[in-house]
């Protein structure tokens, strides 16, 4: 994909270019805003009005990363949802169907190369990292989800949600420190090789 020609063209008015680009980075804005909301609708509406926006919005990117911009314009979605709900989210990451039951197995944990046996030790352990993720302030959530899920560096993750490097840093640190705490009530579900380190980069 020669990404900036289809911004090129996208910005130029032409949707065709614009959907591959929604291809190509739908799934990285989704799983961002379900981490930030916890709950699959919500994320799902987040994620729409995101594209919405950025479709719009797209003739204001003048370089650098792509991603980091789609991330800025889903983490301000998420914000707005957040806002309208008037609540801190507190949804597990398994959705629920229709008559209230936890839907076992989410399409976006399948894996098909599990036993039953892991694949319940890694529904346990995403029950648990979500948990400590709902536990945090909406500020270090999104901080935390954007450097360690999607891997932005301190730089892009000041860009993408507008505030200083030191209180990038600042809130990432203390966010590490809230997770590790939280997580060790579950120390039994996580690998060995699992650390959040305060202050390290993803």
């Amino acid at each position: 994909m020669d990404e900036n020609a289809l911004i090129h063209d996208a910005q130029n008015g032409d949707l065709d270019a614009f959907n591959r680009l929604v291809l190509a980075y739908q799934d990285s804005l989704y799983n961002t805003a379900l981490r930030i909301l916890g709950d699959e609708d919500q994320a799902a509406d987040a994620t729409q009005e995101a594209f919405i926006s950025a479709f719009r919005h797209i003739t204001s990117f003048r370089g650098g990363s792509f991603k980091a911009w789609l991330l800025r314009t889903v983490t301000n979605a998420c914000y707005d949802e957040l806002r309208r709900k008037q609540r801190r989210p507190t949804t597990p990451l398994e959705p629920a169907t229709d008559d209230d039951e936890e839907i076992e197995s989410p399409r976006w944990m399948a894996d098909t190369s599990m036993t039953p046996e892991q694949k319940s030790e890694a529904d346990e352990l995403e029950h648990a990292i979500q948990h400590c993720l709902n536990a945090l302030p909406t500020d270090f959530r999104t901080v935390v989800v954007l450097a360690d899920i999607q891997g932005l560096d301190y730089s892009e993750i000041a860009d993408s949600i507008r505030t200083p490097l030191g209180t990038i840093k600042s809130r990432l640190a203390r966010a590490r420190l809230r997770l590790r705490e939280c997580l060790q009530g579950f120390r039994e579900l996580l690998p060995a090789s699992f650390r959040l380190e305060e202050g390290s980069q993803a």
